[in-house]
């Protein structure tokens, strides 16, 4: 883990986690609560596509949707970085699972926060939502969240998803690694 300092001045924070981990709902209220900008990868990725992500993934495959996450990724950052504008990333369930992207995040400087929740709490939150390509079952969820398990510990920091999300938001903040930007 960096050292404080070098992660207080971080201008890009990113949440990492499990599909049903929260990381849209935490990553807006983070960044409200910080005065940033927010992205989310997810909805980037459909815009660009114009198509919604099981359409990417029936049109595309899973390779070609990973290719198009990666290019919208570098998108958020770069425009970031140029524009030095702080935000906050709600990055996709397998995002940080992905060598070429994981590769961004750690050049681009990137605070990467795993929202960690159990994987009993995953499939319950998950358990009415169609619109996942890769839910397919309660195997393959379990087995695609050991494959991802690796890469999440390998986040900066880890917060309870468990919580509220206005209380992961004020656990993130608690750390002292993260300041209010000045808008």
């Amino acid at each position: 883990m960096p050292p404080a300092g070098e992660i207080r001045n971080r201008k890009l924070i990113c949440l990492a986690g499990f599909m049903g981990s929260g990381k849209t709902t935490v990553g807006q209220l983070l960044a409200r609560q910080m005065g940033c900008h927010f992205a989310d990868l997810d909805t980037v990725i459909e815009e660009r596509a114009g198509l919604n992500i099981p359409g990417i993934f029936e049109r595309l495959g899973e390779p070609g949707f990973r290719e198009l996450e990666h290019e919208s990724l570098m998108r958020i950052l770069g425009e970031a970085a140029v524009r030095e504008r702080p935000t906050v990333v709600a990055l996709g369930g397998g995002t940080f699972a992905q060598p070429q992207s994981f590769a961004a995040l750690r050049s681009f400087g990137c605070a990467v926060i795993w929202l960690h929740c159990p994987i009993e709490q995953l499939l319950a939150r998950c358990a009415t939502i169609t619109n996942r390509p890769l839910f397919r079952d309660e195997a393959t969820f379990r087995q695609l969240y050991e494959q991802r398990l690796p890469f999440y510990e390998q986040a900066d920091f880890r917060v309870d998803g468990t919580a509220e999300p206005r209380r992961v938001v004020e656990q993130i903040l608690a750390t002292g690694h993260f300041e209010k930007v000045t808008a």
